[in-house]
């Protein structure tokens, strides 16, 4: 089964909350900082309290660490899971996760934040997404609607 078809709690695909969070939900932002070290990607997101969202799919193996908040988590590689900052892992090959920032949580109350660390020998953010990401046309989601996280005007370092 193709990650974004497995079915969720109460019977919703993937793509099916991914086009109900685009088209019901308020948008919320989740700033994102891009960091780079020689041969090395780091993204790190702040994801507010109440927050809920679907990650894309990736292409290649990296590790992730939560430095802040609980994050409850669903995907087919990990099955439900909470994980609680500070935590680290690994992230394989076609992963596709749904987050939810609980914020019943106290943990939560300036939100949790989720850093992913990526080898590259790119700095141009769009040439790592083709990188490292499985590319995401959700049918169900209006062609106008569609990949609104990438509109976003993120905070670069170096």
């Amino acid at each position: 089964m193709k990650t974004e078809q497995m079915t969720l709690p109460g019977g919703t695909t993937i793509l099916e909350l991914e086009a109900a969070l685009v088209q019901e939900c308020p948008h919320v932002e989740c700033p994102v900082i891009h960091r780079f070290a020689p041969g090395l990607y780091i993204r790190e997101i702040l994801m507010p309290p109440g927050t809920m969202a679907t990650s894309m799919e990736h292409k290649t193996e990296h590790a992730f660490h939560i430095s802040r908040g609980v994050i409850k988590v669903m995907s087919e590689t990990e099955g439900s899971v909470t994980y609680r900052a500070p935590y680290w892992g690994l992230t394989k090959p076609g992963t596709k996760r749904v987050l939810f920032i609980d914020p019943e949580f106290p943990e939560n109350a300036g939100g949790a934040v989720w850093i992913t660390f990526h080898v590259t020998e790119h700095t141009d953010v769009d040439k790592i997404a083709e990188e490292i990401l499985v590319p995401h046309d959700n049918p169900l989601i209006p062609e106008d609607q569609r990949n609104q996280w990438r509109n976003q005007n993120p905070k670069l370092e170096n």
